[in-house]
């Protein structure tokens, strides 16, 4: 097809698409999904400004499709729709195209204030990773809006390069128990001397089984015998998903203080928590446990019965090597 008849092809669709008619619209903004070429993208910019929404999500799924970055600006437009399932179609186009080639464009957008604009940026900026957003998500973590605080807060987690962050510190103490849910896993990739005490406090004191879990899963870190007492209390939350995640990270830190607490967790009711109890008491490699953790090969749930198996041949192996040595 030669360019002029493709150029009045275009043309043809370009009028449709200013009809007064929906029905002409659609018919339009449809078939230029179909054709999908480069040529299409500027008609396709101008349908997400229309009023219909049908017509709008036809057109951010068309130029999600194209890919081409110079929609980027105009889908960024569409994050703040009054229209819950276009701001979604946005994001999600946007989540595929944005690349580190836009991040000074995300970031002046994020100045801009529209609460569904700047929660959908802090969340594409997970994407890009950049350490040069910091200056710009700070604020977020004092707004009055926990939804922006809770984003932001997440957003910190996927940065490269972010050691310490004392604005983050706050977070673990919000009053929004979301907020305080992602404080919890964002702290634990930080490198604070104060994370340690924050962390083992939101474990045994908040209100909140989430945040308590979430707690735990950050205080699993190699040797980390300062959050030792704070993971044995809490091998006994009234949660069992705290309960597991106590255990998970006991696993992380052998010690032989902790094992009447885990040979204890080995009769718990939920077969998760004995299951990682079984781990943690293998991994104390101490000839103590392996008489709980036979009585745990009759366990009615066969993952823990396998998780004991293993623990007993690994003591068993550590054994036999400190014999050879």
């Amino acid at each position: 097809m030669s360019t002029n008849s493709t150029n009045s092809e275009l043309n043809q669709w370009l009028e449709m698409l200013r009809s007064p008619d929906v029905n002409d619209r659609l018919v339009a903004v449809k078939t230029l999904q179909h054709l999908g070429d480069e040529e299409t993208i500027d008609a396709l910019i101008m349908a997400l400004q229309d009023e219909n929404t049908s017509v709008q999500k036809i057109a951010i799924s068309a130029l999600w499709e194209i890919a081409d970055p110079v929609a980027i600006p105009a889908l960024i437009e569409r994050l703040n729709s009054a229209d819950a399932e276009i701001r979604s179609e946005a994001a999600s186009a946007l989540n595929e195209l944005v690349t580190q080639d836009d991040l000074l464009l995300l970031l002046d957008k994020l100045q801009i204030n529209h609460i569904n604009t700047q929660l959908n940026i802090l969340v594409l900026l997970r994407k890009i990773h950049d350490i040069q957003s910091l200056p710009y998500i700070l604020p977020f973590l004092q707004s009055n809006n926990p939804d922006l605080r809770e984003a932001a807060i997440t957003t910190l987690r996927y940065l490269n390069q972010l050691e310490k962050c004392p604005q983050a510190l706050e977070l673990i103490f919000d009053e929004s128990a979301v907020v305080r849910r992602a404080a919890a896993l964002t702290l634990g990739n930080l490198q604070d001397t104060e994370i340690i005490i924050i962390l083992s406090q939101a474990l045994t004191n908040d209100s909140d089984w989430q945040v308590r879990r979430n707690a735990a899963k950050s205080l699993a870190i190699p040797e980390n015998h300062q959050a030792t007492s704070a993971l044995v209390i809490a091998l006994d939350d009234e949660h069992w998903q705290v309960r597991k995640a106590a255990a998970q990270a006991l696993q992380k830190i052998p010690d032989i203080q902790v094992m009447p607490k885990l040979i204890q967790a080995l009769t718990d009711e939920y077969a998760d928590v004995r299951k990682e109890a079984a781990i943690a008491l293998g991994n104390l490699a101490h000839p103590d446990v392996i008489n709980p953790l036979q009585q745990a090969l009759d366990d009615p749930d066969k993952e823990v019965s396998i998780q004991a198996q293993r623990a007993i041949q690994k003591i068993q192996t550590a054994k036999i090597g400190s014999r050879k040595q």
